[in-house]
């Protein structure tokens, strides 16, 4: 079975994250059948501060509104195996760790935890409070993954792109996808 993978777009800064996503994605089609990707009203806002241009959909990507609680992957029948929220504001993560599903984000990651397939949440903020961790701690037991969007330099990164592919192929292992990336030792 090839791999139904969602990509959800919080507020949070980070919008390079989200993009490199979608265009690494992309290029690897070969790897997945269905790329989705549903987004905030702020993430588009954020979003067009830090990428200087209204957010563009893609071909060969299906869109959903963040109110649209009839998307498949609304539902554990709809058989989405990956989720990513990149980046994932710490206000999306309190609201997955407490199980309140008020949009498709929060339902969406409802259902992959209940069903107990990949959430990786791309945690954007700096610094955390206890609850933060508290709500961190609660999603790693459930069974998500916390990847705080924490770029590494010893793949000496020389742009800002490469600097956010650190963290973007990072995410890309976590959700299992095979991909050419810095490894360390190699």
């Amino acid at each position: 079975m090839r791999r139904k993978i969602l990509i959800a777009i919080t507020g949070a800064s980070g919008s390079i994250y989200p993009a490199q996503l979608i265009d690494k994605l992309l290029l690897l089609k070969d790897q997945w059948e269905t790329l989705a990707v549903v987004a905030t009203d702020n993430a588009m806002d954020v979003w067009g501060v830090e990428m200087q241009e209204a957010f563009k959909e893609r071909e060969g990507v299906l869109y959903f509104s963040k109110n649209d609680f009839s998307a498949p992957f609304a539902s554990g029948s709809g058989r989405y195996d990956t989720m990513i929220i990149a980046p994932c504001s710490m206000g999306t993560l309190g609201r997955i760790a407490n199980g309140i599903s008020n949009d498709l984000i929060t339902r969406a990651a409802d259902v992959i935890l209940k069903e107990r397939r990949k959430l990786i949440c791309l945690a954007r903020e700096t610094p955390y409070n206890l609850v933060h961790i508290q709500n961190m701690e609660k999603i790693t037991l459930a069974g998500g993954i916390i990847c705080p969007a924490t770029p590494s330099f010893y793949s000496l990164p020389t742009t800002i792109e490469e600097l956010a592919a650190t963290v973007t192929d990072r995410v890309l292992d976590l959700a299992g996808f095979d991909i050419q990336s810095f490894r360390w030792g190699q």
